[in-house]
């Protein structure tokens, strides 16, 4: 009998980055519509409903946003509704519901208690047009794709890279690049500097500058821009230095300090203390994933800085999403 060659379980594993993209190319509207939504809210603590994998990232959420913004985060067992029907004392919190199919009778039946007892609800689910989501106050669809293995992996992984950027639009984090968004608007231009894999975040990170901002943007290695690029600094040029803590931690460190003597204005994402000149990202635990920690904290800078120039980042006036060549 032949066996098969793969499982449904590592071909939904596989498919996890594609489905946390989906998500941030198809929800970034609605998402920073609901981080301006729970700004005007500010709720006091917060309130989390899932099972099983998704509850392990409700879990990740709740020690994310205490960790960051101070807020309480608290579980509440579907139970309490669903069986008990206890009277929910909840006006003004979030309620935040995780679900895959969004169809778990006792997770539905919370999220409707909770609304009636003044809640404001978000449903993070992959069914959009399952009850959960269309009985909630807003939504947040995971895009996640059919997940056809009972051990949840894309699902979970998906629904934890939502609740993470939930929060930092919730946070406004990207306030902590405004530095060099004062700079990059008036600038003419700019560069942006990695080594090893912060390399291509820097030329993805220039690319993005030239298509959202019409700011001309280049991206070098560390030790490549002294090879005739750095000629082109004078004072207050503006650098974006992409810098996690691997191997070449040091000799990038070497560079910015030439390039800082050459006249360039530095701002380095890397790990460490809030400083002026330090772009924060948060950190994964792995070096090798810290450069995309640092893209999408980036992204936010681009993103506002499209409009602090007086562009409107998508609708790029030569540019179309699909780009036809031979």
């Amino acid at each position: 009998m032949t066996q098969p060659t793969g499982t449904a379980m590592a071909a939904e594993i596989a498919e996890t980055p594609d489905a946390v993209a989906r998500f941030f190319d198809r929800e970034a509207g609605p998402l920073r519509d609901l981080g301006a939504a729970l700004r005007r809210l500010a709720p006091r603590f917060a309130v989390t409903c899932a099972r099983g994998s998704s509850d392990h990232a409700a879990m990740y959420f709740k020690y994310a946003l205490e960790i960051l913004a101070g807020i309480p985060v608290a579980s509440i067992g579907p139970s309490v509704a669903s069986i008990y029907h206890a009277p929910l004392r909840l006006q003004g919190t979030l309620l935040l519901s995780v679900s895959q199919s969004g169809q778990s009778p006792d997770i539905v039946a919370l999220q409707a208690a909770a609304r009636a007892a003044g809640a404001f609800t978000v449903a993070v689910v992959n069914e959009t047009e399952s009850p959960l989501a269309r009985e909630a106050d807003a939504v947040l669809p995971l895009h996640a794709g059919p997940e056809r293995s009972v051990a949840a992996t894309k699902s979970c992984i998906a629904s934890a890279a939502v609740l993470a950027a939930l929060i930092a639009e919730w946070r406004q984090d990207a306030a902590d690049w405004s530095a060099p968004l004062a700079m990059l608007t008036q600038a003419a231009s700019a560069y942006m500097v990695g080594r090893g894999p912060a390399l291509p975040i820097a030329m993805e990170a220039a690319l993005k500058l030239k298509e959202t901002s019409v700011l001309h943007a280049e991206a070098f290695s560390g030790a490549e821009v002294m090879h005739g690029p750095l000629q082109l600094l004078h004072d207050g040029f503006p650098v974006l230095a992409f810098r996690p803590h691997d191997a070449a931690f040091a000799a990038m460190g070497d560079a910015i300090g030439r390039l800082a003597a050459a006249g360039g204005k530095i701002f380095t994402a890397e790990a460490g203390p809030a400083a002026p000149s330090r772009l924060a990202f948060t950190p994964t635990g792995h070096t090798l994933l810290d450069p995309l920690a640092m893209l999408l904290s980036f992204y936010r800078l681009a993103e506002q800085l499209s409009r602090a120039r007086g562009h409107d980042p998508d609708r790029p006036s030569h540019l179309r999403k699909v780009t036809e060549t031979v």
